[in-house]
């Protein structure tokens, strides 16, 4: 097995004669590989068609570079440059964007933007000497895992060269990135989540990952979580470390106070019921940075499926019964509802009944939803033995819930000894008739010869 460090070295001899390697390496991770490929999304107005401004989003090709030495750092701005890449080098700082990132580069996504502080000036305290924060150039960096694994949004402070200003209110008005430009980049605060989405099932604890880190310690740090459902936006959670205490605490939602000040702004959901879904926003807000990040919160709750019958149903030819397949308790509300049918002694795949009718959803008290599969089921000689199985698909299930019966019809003994009573009768009547018809035509007959005969 190929460990990391020699992954490591053979990427960087792969770059060092036929120039930069870009593209995921498989297994390697940001922290091992150093770079990562980017895109930097700028922000062009002009005037439209119309007149009047529209903003046109340009995307070019980008790489973010952690270099621990100035030598790393010379090489790969190098390769970055024949290449054409712009290349923001993040060099040291307090806060690791890598320590934050896992996976493997090929599952990252980054994408960098020009950040606007909207005009606000603070002195930023991780700036060691520099300018006040409103004249730093800033930029935000977002980095995903391919699969929804996490969040990462690092904030970038471009390290411009002593004496170069910088200084605009608005960020369009920067000087212009040209491409195998080199940023010079240090990392002033990370915020991410670990959760973009979470699942739960009703009445559960749930807990909504939000962290921090910023370069400097003691920073004024104010830290909020909002939900957003159906239209309404509620404030749960407020704190700013200048008062040392909650402004807001909704009942049901809480961060601890001990863990805001290790950068974990994480939200615990207590007993979460149908109205907790929705989209909770973390926001972290160190003047002049504002991060967020939006936690999808979804109740799965798994459908209870039951039959009016048991296991094996007895009936009588040409008897008739309802069987009724019973799906209660279950959310969202997309619910899959099928009645097979598998012949005795037949290897074929199960049939689908086509006449099943089907209740409305019915709203119960706790938000769920339920609902009635049934059908006439009339008993025949030849379908004995055949299974019936309900089967229930619903997105909080990994595979169907099927509830089965096996349907064992008899003889009908009664409908016999009627069939064979009326067969008696026909025939007894029958036989009357013909009686009646030969006495008659021997009474005919008797009586004609009892006539005088003329000679």
């Amino acid at each position: 097995m190929i460990t990391s460090a020699v992954r490591l070295l053979l990427l960087m001899l792969m770059s060092s004669d036929s120039g930069w390697v870009w593209g995921g390496a498989e297994g390697v991770t940001l922290g091992e590989a150093g770079w990562l490929d980017c895109e930097l999304v700028e922000e062009r107005i002009h005037t439209g068609v119309s007149g009047g401004p529209e903003t046109e989003y340009v995307r070019r090709k980008a790489a973010l570079l952690l270099s621990n030495t100035e030598r790393d750092a010379d090489h790969r701005l190098r390769d970055a440059q024949k290449e054409g890449i712009i290349a923001f080098l993040v060099t040291a700082s307090t806060v690791d964007v890598a320590r934050f990132v896992e996976g493997s580069t090929e599952q990252l996504q980054c994408e960098i933007k020009r950040y606007s502080t909207a005009g606000i000036q603070v002195d930023w305290p991780g700036n060691r000497g520099a300018k006040a924060g409103g004249e730093d150039a800033w930029f935000s960096c977002t980095i995903r895992h391919s699969a929804e694994e996490f969040i990462v949004t690092a904030f970038l402070r471009q390290n411009p060269p002593s004496g170069t200003p910088v200084a605009q209110q608005d960020y369009n008005q920067f000087p212009p990135i040209t491409d195998g430009d080199a940023v010079h980049m240090s990392v002033a605060m990370v915020v991410l989540t670990r959760t973009p989405t979470v699942d739960s099932a009703l009445l559960r604890d749930v807990r909504l990952d939000c962290g921090f880190a910023v370069d400097h310690t003691r920073p004024e740090v104010t830290v909020e979580w909002r939900v957003q459902h159906r239209g309404e936006r509620l404030k749960l959670f407020s704190y700013a470390s200048r008062t040392g205490r909650p402004e807001t605490q909704t009942p049901g939602a809480a961060v601890s106070l001990k863990d805001i000040q290790r950068g974990n702004a994480s939200l615990r959901l207590t007993g979460v019921q149908v109205k907790s879904e929705g989209t909770y926003v973390c926001s972290v807000y160190v003047p002049p940075l504002y991060g967020s990040h939006d936690v999808q919160l979804r109740i799965l709750e798994s459908p209870r499926v039951s039959l009016n019958v048991g296991t094996t149903l007895e009936l009588q030819e040409e008897a008739d019964q309802k069987v009724v397949c019973e799906i209660t308790g279950y959310y969202p509300l997309d619910v899959e509802v099928e009645w097979l049918r598998e012949t005795s002694g037949v290897r074929m795949l199960p049939t689908l009944l086509k006449n099943i009718l089907y209740t409305s959803h019915r709203h119960n008290a706790d938000g769920t939803f339920s609902i009635s599969a049934f059908f006439l089921l009339r008993a025949n000689l030849p379908d004995h033995g055949s299974r019936y199985t309900c089967r229930v698909s619903h997105v909080s299930l990994r595979t169907p819930i099927r509830k089965s019966f096996t349907l064992s019809v008899s003889e009908n003994t009664k409908l016999g000894s009627v069939l064979w009573g009326l067969f008696l009768c026909v025939l007894i009547a029958l036989l009357a008739l013909i009686l009646i018809v030969l006495l008659r035509s021997l009474h005919k007959a008797w009586s004609e010869a009892k006539k005088r005969k003329p000679y």
